[in-house]
């Protein structure tokens, strides 16, 4: 009984044909980086690295905007970034620090220090007008910036290792070792939605069309929530016997996902069902053996092409084919 089963797993794994050569591709770190963005737009990234700090490229025309240091004595050490999705402001974190930066002018709008706990995951709204932080201690910190209010939401009981927030900052959904995601309001901090996983809920996105919320565990599920009634529009349908998620984003018009891996692969998805649709590779970091890269941001620049940055160093353009 467990050919027919093995066989039939082997038959749909090995149907999507994985692309490895990209339309375009530009290197942005000469020696890898440890953590990178993309705007939801698709417009800009932010990308992390030793030895040029945080470096801050417009897409479109490939060009440096702006490079930015936490501590210019020191060794850049920035693992964690978000971009707002109206594109106004960057926020970036080490493990005890986190500064806000303007993408109109590069200046800093503010900088902060943990004096506990180290810094897990962040976000930041539209217009850099509140922050979220996750810390080690399993608490989310809101921050509204106008009012310096500070909300924390202590609902999970183990760390927190991803977080995701709305465009307008009243909603924010938070993923913990405690299995379980929230989707909770950051006026009151109540729970909205709960969703229960059976391992360590490792990562989480919102889509900012307010449609959909994603959760994966550290396993091989994943899937796609109702944001309204919380109730469940898909699993992705993973074949694999483990499958861990390092950057997702969904489409404009709610109808696919994209999920970047620590393997190299981008994998595209149909929300309805959950089914994969095509599959891409990265350029492995130079001089890792075996060849491997994480890819740490993914979107969509139109509705026939997606980008990708990962630790290798490089942007690179795919091609989206719906056949």
């Amino acid at each position: 009984m467990k050919y027919p089963v093995l066989f039939a797993i082997f038959l749909l794994s090995s149907c999507t044909k994985v692309e490895t050569t990209p339309l375009l591709q530009w290197q942005h770190v000469a020696q890898g980086s440890y953590a990178a963005e993309i705007s939801v737009n698709g417009r800009y990234a932010a990308v992390s690295s030793v030895e040029h700090g945080v470096a801050f490229w417009d897409l479109q025309q490939n060009a440096l905007k702006y490079q930015w240091q936490h501590t210019p004595e020191q060794d850049n050490l920035v693992f964690s970034l978000a971009i707002s999705a109206d594109n106004t402001h960057v926020l970036t974190a080490d493990q005890h620090t986190f500064a806000l930066w303007r993408t109109d002018t590069g200046q800093n709008a503010g900088f902060w220090q943990l004096d506990q706990s180290t810094v897990r995951d962040i976000a930041v709204s539209d217009e850099g007008r509140h922050l979220l932080i996750a810390k080690s201690n399993g608490v989310v910190q809101h921050i509204t910036l106008s009012s310096g209010r500070r909300l924390e939401f202590m609902g999970h009981s183990e760390k927190v290792n991803s977080v995701a927030m709305s465009p307008n900052g009243r909603y924010a959904l938070t993923g913990s070792n405690d299995y379980q995601a929230y989707l909770w309001d950051t006026d009151s901090a109540q729970v909205i939605h709960s969703f229960s996983h059976p391992n360590r809920v490792s990562k989480v996105a919102l889509d900012p069309q307010g449609r959909f919320a994603f959760t994966a565990d550290s396993q091989s599920l994943a899937r796609i929530w109702d944001i309204q009634s919380g109730a469940l529009v898909s699993s992705l349908q993973i074949t694999a016997r483990q499958q861990v998620f390092s950057a997702v984003r969904f489409s404009a018009d709610g109808q696919y996902l994209l999920t970047g891996a620590p393997t190299r692969n981008v994998v595209l998805w149909r929300v309805s069902d959950g089914k994969e649709l095509q599959r891409w590779r990265v350029m492995p970091r130079d001089g890792s053996r075996p060849a491997g890269a994480v890819v740490h941001a993914v979107a969509f620049l139109n509705p026939t092409r997606i980008i990708s940055e990962s630790s290798s160093g490089y942007a690179e353009v795919w091609e989206i084919n719906y056949d």
